[in-house]
């Protein structure tokens, strides 16, 4: 599966989030911010993509992926104010 794919998927489900992947193919990386996790654990965040992904997960299409879930506010403290996806 290509890092554009797995960006599409869950920008389809989520317009607003922000998305970034890197990976070799079936090893990803994953950030997504969005609103939507405010006020839920990190656990519930990533079971949230999970389910966006399952059906290539299930395919066997992706192997491993290391899911960082943020609401904007979490990305901004983060990053102090500036994103960079890292």
């Amino acid at each position: 599966m290509e890092p554009a794919a797995i960006e599409r998927t869950i920008r389809d489900a989520w317009p607003e989030a922000e998305v970034e992947v890197a990976g070799d193919g079936r090893h990803f990386d994953l950030v997504v911010v969005t609103d939507r996790f405010a006020g839920l654990r990190k656990i519930r965040r990533q079971q949230m993509v999970y389910a966006l992904l399952g059906d290539a997960i299930a395919r066997g299409e992706l192997h491993a992926l290391n899911i960082h879930p943020f609401t904007p506010a979490e990305r901004d403290e983060r990053a102090g104010g500036s994103w960079s996806g890292s």
